[in-house]
């Protein structure tokens, strides 16, 4: 049985990414706080907010992304190792997965752009008979 509500396939993956990182369970302290916002007051009497700390690298997360405390448990500790990645990739200087992702929408939107300025074949073809009149 899973303990984060995840399939056992998902749970090996971040295990497996959490090791990368060099992120160990001992390593963190956990607690689980009232969380707040949209939802109404099922989502304020409840603990299912989950903080998560980073002993040795001081980062910090505070996830409340589901209704379920076990699946918060999980989502936290997929951002912790996002951060522990982002952090690793600025010292070595690598993109992160973020920043790939936003090259490429900034790339996609560039090659609109171009095509969206270019001058139609009708434009081309005005253009021709100016030029030699």
């Amino acid at each position: 049985m899973s303990r984060f509500g995840v399939t056992d396939k998902k749970e090996a993956e971040l295990f497996e990414r959490m090791a990368a990182c060099g992120l160990a369970e001992s390593d963190c302290d956990e607690s689980f706080v009232r969380g707040g916002g949209p939802g109404g007051q099922k989502v304020n009497k409840t603990a299912s907010c989950v903080y998560l700390k980073h002993r040795p690298t001081g980062l910090e997360v505070k996830m409340q992304q589901a209704r379920s405390q076990s699946l918060n448990r999980f989502y936290a500790r997929r951002r912790l190792c996002e951060l522990l990645e982002a952090k690793d990739a600025k010292t070595s200087g690598a993109l992160t997965p973020e920043q790939l992702k936003a090259e490429k929408i900034r790339k996609q939107k560039q090659r609109r752009k171009r095509r969206a300025n270019a001058p139609t074949e009708q434009e081309m073809h005005h253009r021709g008979t100016e030029d030699t009149e």
